[in-house]
């Protein structure tokens, strides 16, 4: 039986709620004993049925106020009371269940991660350790006492402070935690085990000390100062630019190896996933300790939008997730490069979360209805989520932004909170009227602004037609117009700026769209100017101009907007990649534009200038990214002209990139934004000259001779990438030295999954069963299967349907042990409408044959049905 579809309209306040808990837990793999002691309230004076929600557990006793209880019902998902002989408001329930963590490989609820016990509650996994009202407002104060075998588990850890604990006579010991904010089921955490740990402390700006603890796996120790770091840095620039100041004695973070997502936000005791905590230079990249950063940075603000604040219902899900992402990103914009975070940023929503809006599992970011919430962790929710709160930014300012969200924490404190309790607190504090923005939560698909232009010589006025659309989506046919600020310059063809003026009075550089058509005058424009359209990418919209190839590469050269500089030159690739897959598909030679080549080349020169900017806009979109320019992708096709535009860029540039390479000298590894845009650069080049003659000498000195893995890896990336002779050898130097390391494995995984050759998926079959792959690792998973899957868009999407067969296999596996993993790995299959017909035969195919299991989990089922109807 598949769960029924929830309706945001049908939220109902609990009839019930629980004020206290009192957790025991008797602690081992093998057999856990869990007593829940907690407080009801009845909310409802009417109601006399109390449904709980509970399962994979085996349930021993429950009692009500201290007196055996036997007048439930219970089923696979839940235990219902009937307490009609209890009158009293409030009463005291006593619920024992008993767990196996160690058989528990859904990763959610109580489960063993190596030698370790965490818990996973996020955003269902509280009901696998006991019956709970669990749903996210339902606050309660959390005590919480683990005892546990002294020598296997001397680190017994909870939400909150340590208030008590001891030794035991017979080997064991116990620790108790008491967590004075309420907070829903959701934010509830344990961990026990035996780490290394790192400490150290933190002076809010009141005073107080906080004592800050990290817990990394036995030996990791020298891997965790990047992240301790990291965090100090997060908490103070929380204080600056949010003022907000953190609440507890302690905070914790643990890192585990075997965890579903990157890291979890539990109050006080964040468990991560190890990959975005563990770093040193030996083993991480510099993008791993930037990712690092973030993350760290993401969980810790989410102690005040997530946490103090919390979500009324799951479909407001965004209210903390968009929310946090665009603290998370100003985080990393302030620390480090505001433009580079930015394209970052946008390269990968254009990617992804389009692809997602235009997938049958387009939402808008606050869903109207939800089967499976697991789903619903997703780029929508996130990263558009964090664009809608950007827009918002973008049209109150700084100032009236922050006094919004002063009033928003002041209202909300210690509540569950709503999406419109967060957009009236900005309305209410700024005075700016944010009616027809509102639409951005409960619409979907990506808008698309078609921007057309007229300039009047005698007038000298300049006029934008801008027009909006947004695309019918699977969830929704029909759409309305939203609000979307347009960002905008004007130039000449010299470079210089025309301010916005008309009638003598300066306009705003950001154009309010409202209607389906809107008309904007400039006067004084002496010229017909260039317009520099969505600068800082105002909006999560496609913009449809038709620049020419002569007014891309002015903008490349001298917009004042580095996200616009950028922009540009993706157009630019995106305006060769069209015309040679045009070529290819009618079997005409393929050639790259003498043009684009010179411009590329005056970059390259200039790098001095701006040595991060040079190297996004000189570094090739993936094919993944070019897919997304297309109704019906063709994977042969953008593969083969990628090649081509690789080989192109590398042999006209040839003595340029070298050069550049050896003029780039860095000394001892160091993790500062300079270097870090050095070592890009320089791995930039060395990715181009492996296409060359160069190429295998160089690259094969390039990775003997590096002392950080950032360099070890681009070595290895560029050799199997251009299919040098070098690769087999420096490939299995790299595999000897590192195979113990789970972490460091998944980058060889993932290259290895990504690489070009015709005989690729028989190798990722095979490495399947390599002594460092283990399935139950989500890790692994996503490095070998899911770099397969959704890197190497060819072999993936062979014609003889090899690689849809290959991922059935692996999700039928899935759905029995991890369905959660299972649904983040279905995505390219239920796409399928956006390939030809030999194909979406094929992926139907796969997608039929899941759907026929006999226990095939809700987290699939939701995603199949969907594409399948």
């Amino acid at each position: 039986m598949h769960a029924k579809a929830k309706y945001r309209k049908d939220y109902k306040k609990p009839d019930f709620t629980v004020t206290d808990i009192h957790l025991d837990f008797q602690l081992d793999p093998q057999k856990t004993v869990v007593t829940a002691h907690s407080q009801y309230q009845r909310l409802n004076p009417a109601a006399t049925v109390l449904r709980l929600d509970g399962h994979s557990f085996q349930f021993a006793s429950i009692k009500v106020n201290g007196k055996d209880f036997a007048t439930y019902q219970q089923d696979g998902e839940s235990l219902t009371l009937d307490l009609s002989d209890i009158d009293a408001e409030r009463f005291e329930l006593e619920v024992i269940t008993r767990l196996v963590p160690a058989k528990n490989t859904s990763l959610q609820g109580l489960y063993q991660s190596g030698e370790g016990i965490c818990t996973q509650c996020e955003a269902e996994g509280f009901r696998q350790i006991t019956y709970m009202l669990d749903r996210p407002d339902v606050l309660a104060r959390y005590t919480t006492k683990i005892t546990a075998d002294k020598s296997k588990y001397p680190y017994l850890l909870s939400n909150g402070n340590r208030i008590a604990g001891g030794d035991l006579e017979d080997g064991r010991h116990w620790v108790e935690w008491n967590d004075p904010f309420p907070k829903p089921s959701y934010l509830f955490a344990l961990v026990a085990g035996d780490f290394d740990l790192l400490e150290d402390s933190f002076t809010t700006k009141s005073g107080r000390e906080v004592k800050l603890e990290l817990f990394v796996d036995r030996g990791n120790l020298n891997r965790a100062s990047w992240a301790m770091e990291s965090l100090k840095k997060a908490m103070k620039w929380d204080e600056e630019r949010f003022d907000l100041e953190y609440d507890l004695d302690i905070y914790m973070i643990v890192a585990v190896d075997f965890f579903n997502m990157g890291a979890m936000e539990n109050k006080g005791l964040n468990v991560f996933n190890s990959k975005y905590v563990l770093a040193n230079p030996e083993t991480a990249t510099d993008e791993d300790y930037l990712n690092i950063e973030s993350v760290i940075g993401h969980e810790y603000f989410h102690n005040w939008t997530g946490n103090r604040v919390t979500c009324r219902d799951w479909f407001q899900l965004s209210l903390k997730e968009g929310l946090t992402v665009f603290r998370d990103q100003e985080f990393s914009s302030d620390v480090g490069s505001r433009a580079v975070n930015r394209i970052k940023n946008v390269k990968f929503l254009r990617t992804a979360q389009f692809a997602e809006d235009a997938s049958p599992m387009s939402h808008p970011i606050r869903p109207e209805k939800v089967l499976e919430m697991n789903n619903f962790y997703t780029m929508t929710v996130y990263e558009k989520g964090a664009e809608v709160i950007r827009m918002m930014h973008t049209l109150l300012g700084e100032k009236k932004f922050q006094q919004g969200m002063k009033l928003y924490i002041a209202e909300n404190d210690g509540k569950a909170a709503t999406c419109e309790d967060f957009v009236a607190a900005m309305e209410q504090a700024s005075g700016v009227d944010l009616t027809q923005f509102r639409r951005w939560y409960s619409q979907s698909g990506t808008p698309e602004l078609t921007v057309t232009d007229s300039y009047d010589e005698k007038k000298r006025s300049y006029k934008l037609y801008v027009s909006q659309m947004t695309a019918p989506t699977a969830d929704q046919m029909d759409k309305v117009n939203l609000h979307i600020p347009l960002k905008i310059a004007l130039y000449d063809m010299n470079g210089m700026p025309f301010s916005l003026i008309k009638d003598d009075e300066a306009v705003n550089d950001v154009l309010d769209i409202l209607l389906e058509d809107q008309v904007f005058e400039f006067h004084n424009i002496t010229s017909k100017p260039v317009p520099a359209l969505l600068c800082d990418f105002s909006a999560p919209v496609k913009l449809d101009y038709d620049y020419s190839t002569a007014q891309l590469i002015a903008l490349l050269k001298f917009a004042h907007n580095e996200f616009v500089r950028w922009d540009a030159m993706q157009m630019l690739f995106a305006q060769e990649l069209r015309r040679n897959l045009s070529a290819y598909q009618q079997g005409e030679q393929l050639t790259f534009s003498a043009e684009i080549l010179s411009a590329l080349q005056q970059v390259l020169e200039n790098y001095q200038s701006n040595v991060e900017l040079t190297t996004l806009i000189l570094t090739l979109p993936k094919e993944t990214e070019f897919a997304e320019l297309f109704k019906t992708i063709d994977p042969e096709g953008i593969a083969v002209v990628c090649d081509f535009m690789q080989h192109a860029i590398a042999e006209g540039l040839q003595d340029l990139w070298l050069k550049t390479y050896h003029q780039i000298n860095l000394e001892e590894y160091c993790i500062d934004m300079r270097d870090i845009a050095l070592r890009g650069l320089r791995n930039l080049c060395l990715q181009y000259l492996a296409f060359t003659d160069y190429g295998n000498a160089l690259v094969n000195k390039h990775y003997l001779y590096a002392d950080n893995m950032t360099d070890k890896l681009a070595a290895l990336a560029a050799a199997t990438k251009a299919q040098l002779t070098c690769r087999d050898k420096v490939m299995k130097d790299f595999e000897e030295k590192w195979q113990h390391d789970g972490l460091v494995m998944d980058k060889w995984f993932n290259l290895q999954a990504t690489r070009p050759d015709g005989n690729v998926l028989t190798l990722v079959k095979q490495l399947m069963d390599h002594p460092s792959f283990n399935f139950n690792n989500p890790n692994r998973l996503r490095a070998l299967v899911g770099s397969f899957e959704s890197q190497n868009l060819r072999a993936f999407h062979a014609v003889d349907g090899s690689g849809y067969r290959f991922l059935t296999d692996v999700l039928l596996r899935l759905n029995e042990s991890n369905p959660q993993v299972a649904a983040r790995l279905v995505e390219p299959l239920i796409r399928f409408s956006r390939y030809d017909s030999q194909r979406q035969t094929l992926m139907k195919r796969a997608l039929e044959r899941l759907r026929e299991v006999e226990n095939l989990s809700n987290d699939l089922f939701e995603k199949i049905e969907k594409a399948l109807q």
